[in-house]
């Protein structure tokens, strides 16, 4: 045995280079061939996918506004009690600093960044900054009361202490119609100013609703295609997807002209005499238009999965079930549906999923009931320019939709998914 073993490590390629040296050599060739291959791929998935995410995760907690134009007014503040008010060293410095960041034209950063904890304090820094500009020497306390009364307030200068962290929560408790309060207690807004929770909530009825209506509408159509011949299904197929091939604006703005007050089946209802000139259906700019548009844009990511898995099911399972005495509806639901939820499951994950990120459609037929958690991403991101709160609520619908996509694993199973 020893020797047989001397002899197969002895073993060379025709090279001369022993065979176990040589295989290892081939195995990392096509290992790395095989990277190359993907690489693209991997980069693709990097830069426009993880990169993003992850400044999306950096942008709702990062913090500097406050550090960057006043610096050492808030390293001064680190050492203040939180209990009466600065001493006059801090108010100089905050002058000082504020007569720089007017010059520089970075003042205006600081008064955003308080106001969007803090109502007022935009106007009151701009305020401050022009006219603290012509004081030359203390005490600049007196003069900063002088300016306006609310800088001798002991919570104005624990909300700059507080926001002047580099880190901070705030975005997040924001996202949940939460606010700070001066002493670092988080209190709930009033009911009034709640808008976020209840988008989520909203966001989430109404991309559940859509995918319903998908199962609902392209079950039917999945199954029509599966039992038809080749070249009758193959018919409906391209009608199924014509609709890829038309401009998603397009077929938004074609549903305003359908639903409108004045649109094409109120007019149609009015004639037929369903319902009077006066009172025409509401059916644009709120949430029915909305579910109406989404699900009809969305319906072929429901029928194709569908159909690619019940053109798999043999007719001959329902023809032997009836044999056997089942009647239709039996043999439908103890025979032919069970096999189709791998296509069904499919089919919701990619319609819910889309659905709920969806900001064109209800941006243009929602209205002001039909607005979706993505509609106020996009309105913090290019109007507000809030971008903490835009990344903070976009981490929030993230986390949620990968809580459901566990969920639906936990309950259905991702193995059961199957797209054909």
């Amino acid at each position: 045995m020893a020797q047989a073993y001397a002899t197969a490590d002895a073993m060379t390629t025709t090279d001369g280079v022993p065979l176990k040296v040589g295989l290892r050599r081939a195995m990392r060739r096509n290992r790395v061939k095989a990277l190359l291959l993907v690489a693209p791929l991997l980069l693709f998935i990097l830069f426009t996918f993880m990169i993003p995410i992850a400044q999306m995760l950096w942008r709702s907690v990062d913090n500097p506004e406050l550090r960057e134009a006043i610096p050492e007014t808030l390293a001064l503040l680190e050492e203040w009690d939180g209990e009466g008010t600065p001493p006059e060293e801090v108010y100089a410095v905050f002058a000082a600093e504020m007569k720089a960041g007017r010059q520089a034209k970075t003042i205006g950063k600081v008064g955003a960044r308080l106001n969007r904890e803090v109502s007022g304090t935009r106007s009151l820094v701009n305020k401050t900054a022009r006219r603290i500009g012509k004081v030359e020497q203390g005490p600049f306390k007196e003069a900063f009361v002088a300016i306006d009364k609310r800088w001798g307030e002991t919570d104005l200068w624990r909300h700059i202490k507080r926001i002047g962290a580099p880190y901070t929560t705030a975005f997040y408790v924001a996202a949940f119609d939460m606010r700070y309060q001066a002493d670092g207690s988080i209190a709930v807004l009033p009911e009034n100013k709640r808008i976020y929770i209840d988008l989520f909530l909203r966001t989430l009825w109404i991309s559940l609703i859509v995918t319903l209506l998908c199962i609902a509408l392209g079950y039917p159509i999945g199954y029509l295609m599966a039992i038809l011949p080749t070249r009758t299904s193959n018919l409906l197929m391209i009608l199924v997807l014509l609709p890829f091939w038309t401009s998603l604006l397009v077929r938004t703005s074609a549903w305003i002209v359908i639903l409108g007050k004045n649109g094409v089946l109120n007019d149609v209802l009015v004639w037929i005499g369903l319902v009077s000139d006066d009172n025409r259906l509401e059916m644009m700019f709120n949430q029915t238009g909305v579910i109406v548009a989404m699900t009809h844009i969305l319906l072929p990511f429901m029928v194709l999965p569908l159909y690619s898995v019940m053109k798999t099911i043999p007719p001959s399972y329902m023809r032997a079930a009836r044999s056997l005495g089942a009647t239709p509806l039996t043999a439908f639901l103890r025979v032919y549906l069970p096999q189709t939820v791998p296509g069904v499951g499919a089919g919701s994950i990619l319609v819910f999923i889309v659905a709920i990120g969806y900001y064109i459609t209800p941006a243009l037929v929602g209205g002001q009931s039909g607005q979706m958690i993505s509609n106020l991403i996009a309105y913090h991101m290019q109007q507000s320019l809030n971008w903490g709160l835009a990344a903070a609520l976009g981490t929030l619908l993230l986390l949620g939709v990968l809580a459901l996509y566990w969920l639906y694993n936990r309950v259905v199973g991702i193995d059961n998914m199957k797209l054909g």
